[in-house]
């Protein structure tokens, strides 16, 4: 059941993310092999100028290997792999680097230094990770979102994440985002507390004037497939044509995305946005082509 399929980076997020290219970007923990090459392929896009921080000798090292020169670019000696998240993120508070990138790292070491009040990476909105899903090189994007920082997201953190993910969709080009907020049913039932949720939170986005399509509770079939609307006799303007897929929880959106690369080969392009500076947040098993995509993600998320 696995997917051989070889993922691809989709070319309409890499050419936006080249026309606001080379962003000064930091690889945090730097010194692994999938961190270096998906850099380099980065920088031949020019979407970054990398600073990485991590073992000097082992970067060195790996770059070698891969034949890249990267004498010009700036090396921050830091061994201990859970020292290079408070470096990184020191550099953007100072303004050095744009964006932080995630190497070989727990997601909640880096981002607990990026949280750091003192540094203040963080304004007024909450942050929220968004994960921009294609399966070809001229894909139309789905994305999902959140499924990986919020855990638990109650209503006020989602009305943040709908925010976040539809100012980030109209960043790709789609002017008014179909977003779809996910529960078990489309009914409202007490039994299903994520379609009261769902309710409140599609009633709040229209009285706040969201610009954006926003209906829920919606379930996944009837979100994406304009058949299976059909046969349910759903009819609204998101019904079958979802942009965005707003979901309950982390689990949900975790599993639904690593599905997709597992089972159907997708690219899982990450970012978390909301902040001061993008953060792209990869899994350490994902491969060249997601880091890629994650970069152009954040890149055209500034």
């Amino acid at each position: 059941m696995l997917s051989n399929k070889k993922i691809i980076c989709p070319d309409n997020l890499l050419k936006l993310g080249k026309k606001r290219g080379p962003i000064k970007a930091v690889i945090v923990n730097a010194g692994k092999s999938v961190a270096i090459e998906s850099a380099k392929q980065a920088v031949e896009a020019n979407l970054i100028e990398p600073v990485f921080v991590g073992d000097k000798s082992t970067i060195e090292k790996i770059s070698k290997d891969i034949k890249w020169d990267i004498s010009k670019y700036q090396i921050i000696h830091e061994p201990t792999e859970n020292n290079t998240a408070p470096i990184a993120a020191k550099l953007a508070s100072e303004g050095k680097v744009k964006i932080i990138v995630k190497g070989h790292i727990h997601t909640d070491i880096l981002m607990k230094a990026v949280l750091k009040r003192d540094l203040n990476l963080i304004g007024k909105k909450r942050l929220s990770h968004i994960w921009h899903m294609t399966l070809e090189k001229n894909d139309k994007p789905f994305i999902i979102t959140d499924g990986a920082l919020n855990v638990l997201p109650k209503l006020e953190t989602k009305m943040h994440i709908l925010k976040n993910s539809v100012d980030f969709a109209k960043r790709i080009g789609i002017s008014k985002p179909k977003v779809s907020v996910l529960s078990a049913t489309e009914e409202v039932l007490e039994s299903v507390p994520s379609s009261i949720e769902a309710k409140e939170l599609t009633k709040r986005a229209n009285d706040e004037g969201i610009d954006a399509n926003v209906f829920g509770p919606m379930a996944f079939d009837n979100s994406v497939s304009e058949k299976a609307a059909q046969i349910k006799g759903i009819k609204n303007a998101v019904a079958g044509k979802t942009d965005i897929l707003l979901v309950p929880n982390v689990e949900s959106g975790n599993a639904l995305v690593k599905m997709m690369i597992f089972f159907m080969g997708a690219c899982a392009a990450g970012v978390v946005v909301g902040g001061k500076i993008p953060v792209v947040i990869t899994s350490r098993a994902d491969d060249t082509q997601a880091r890629l995509a994650s970069m152009a993600a954040a890149v055209v998320a500034l």
